[in-house]
């Protein structure tokens, strides 16, 4: 039996790609047999997998410098790849596309104290930096659940966030710079040591491309000094809705706590169960405040809060009495998402972001949306930013539930939309959100937003088929192309 024409062409170029790949790298850092390619599948949305056709894993710039030129030349597609731990499949592989693993750029380049800055490799995990300088006092402020595995490079392509991001905000105000590569494999400079740079902020378009852009190869993050003192208030609720107008009331009257928590009763007694945090069982929500200072600065700070949280009815109030208590807390809030197996076998984590005063109608609104699908949804999220997390919990062995799931999920997020919010806070689109673009942006809008990547990346090569619903042709949108840092328009469109 002949082989189709388009199987034939996958299997040729794969050999090829192969010969030419382990030049650059190395045959022991390229990935072919299906045992290895398994292991790159999925990211951290398992409900969708597909075995990549070939992995590649670089040590150094000038070797994703190659294997970027070659896969340009070739016009094959590349899916560049972290740790993995992204939400929205947005490592998705693809059945004719190579992934480009960044895990083999591990090192912490330089600690430049006098900048406030470290250099780091792309495939450094999130909590390596701190870490490095925790004993100068200084720390890395974007801290997502995944810190301990997930990557710096992976953070930048998600604009990842975290617990502390209400006070200290997401990557995008966490670093300084970028070392990029172009699809065509020319090496890029964006930023650097300096607070600012002048012209366009192509720092501000990297971040949170989702590697569709090109791939970073290096990063400048920002070091900050360690508050003198950090206190958590662990405050329990009598309902969802009391919790969320604390939030509310937290942020009305000028207080923002370097971080702001909840989860509901279902989160709470599955973490408390997972790592004993401490958590009132009897509460039907719990919020963790935490707040940072001198001291003086954090007692008054948490007199105004006990206050506040008085006031909207907490049933509780514990303060922690050490950096011990302070970080069971937290281990509790950050196990919540493994801790839910023990209600599902399977969960599938939502990431909208509403404004904080819509928080209780939200809450309220997907408690009546659980009941209609008859899913559970148990709520975790940085209550501080509206950022929610709401995670359903389901079966995948049972035929026809995960496209109940997808479908409860997409009603949520368009909610997160109606209220005046956005599909996502720090968990990218990926292919999750992919169709729901229209729910919040017009035609013209993801337009403008495909000429931009038509500027980096004409033929579509870097992470096909994320983010936008329907792919426009560069030719169509008019096409313009970035080189050497500047924008230069064609006379003659290009396909």
């Amino acid at each position: 039996m002949q082989m189709p024409p388009a199987e034939k062409r996958i299997i040729d170029q794969r050999k090829s790609l192969i010969s030419i790949f382990s030049k650059i790298v190395g045959s022991e850092n390229v990935l072919a047999d299906e045992t290895s390619l398994r292991t790159y599948d999925s990211d951290g949305l398992t409900a969708y997998k597909q075995l990549p056709m070939l992995v590649v894993l670089p040590a150094n710039t000038e070797e994703v410098s190659a294997l970027m030129r070659v896969c340009s030349e070739r016009k094959v597609k590349i899916v560049p790849r972290g740790a993995g731990t992204s939400l929205s499949g947005g490592a998705l592989p693809l059945e004719d596309g190579v992934v480009i693993g960044t895990g083999r750029l591990n090192r912490i380049l330089e600690i430049d104290y006098n900048n406030r800055c470290a250099v780091v490799q792309p495939g450094v995990p999130n909590l390596s930096v701190s870490q490095a300088v925790d004993t100068a006092g200084f720390f890395y402020a974007p801290d997502p659940s995944s810190q301990i595995i997930c990557s710096v490079g992976g953070n930048v392509a998600e604009n990842s966030g975290g617990v502390h991001c209400l006070k200290y905000g997401v990557t995008t105000n966490n670093i300084l710079g970028v070392e990029f590569v172009t699809i065509s494999g020319e090496v890029v400079r964006f930023g650097g040591k300096h607070f600012d740079s002048a012209g366009y902020d192509f720092l501000g378009v990297v971040t949170g491309s989702e590697g569709m852009l090109g791939l970073v190869t290096e990063v400048t993050v920002r070091l900050l000094p360690k508050p003198p003192i950090a206190k958590a208030l662990l405050v329990g609720f009598p309902t969802n809705e009391s919790a969320g107008h604390c939030v509310a009331d937290i942020i009305d009257n000028g207080i923002i706590p370097a971080g702001l928590e909840m989860m509901d009763r279902a989160a709470v007694a599955a973490a408390e169960d997972y790592c004993n945090a401490g958590y009132p069982l009897d509460s039907e929500a719990v919020l963790i405040c935490e707040l940072d200072g001198t001291e003086s600065e954090v007692d008054i700070l948490i007199e105004r809060v006990s206050d506040i949280a008085r006031a909207s009815k907490a049933t509780s109030i514990t303060i922690s009495k050490d950096d011990e208590e302070r970080d069971r807390f937290w281990l509790g809030r950050k196990s919540a998402f493994p801790a839910t197996a023990k209600i599902a076998p399977d969960s599938y984590v939502m990431d909208g972001t509403i404004p904080r005063r819509k928080l209780a109608e939200v809450l309220g609104r997907i408690g009546e949306l659980s009941s209609q699908y008859g899913l559970q949804v148990v709520n975790v999220f940085h209550a501080g930013d509206g950022n929610l997390h709401p995670l359903i919990m389901f079966d995948a062995n049972i035929p026809g539930e995960l496209e109940r799931v997808e479908e409860l999920g997409a009603k949520i997020l368009t909610l997160c939309v109606e209220v005046g919010g956005v599909l996502t806070g720090e968990h990218g689109v990926g292919v999750e959100k992919r169709d729901l673009m229209p729910t919040m942006f017009t035609e013209s809008d993801m337009q403008q937003q495909q000429r931009l990547k038509c500027a980096f990346d004409p033929d579509h090569l870097l992470n096909p088929g994320k983010v936008f619903p329907e792919l426009h042709r560069c030719a169509e949108l008019g096409q313009m192309h970035i080189h050497h840092g500047s924008e230069k328009w064609p006379d003659i469109p290009r396909f």
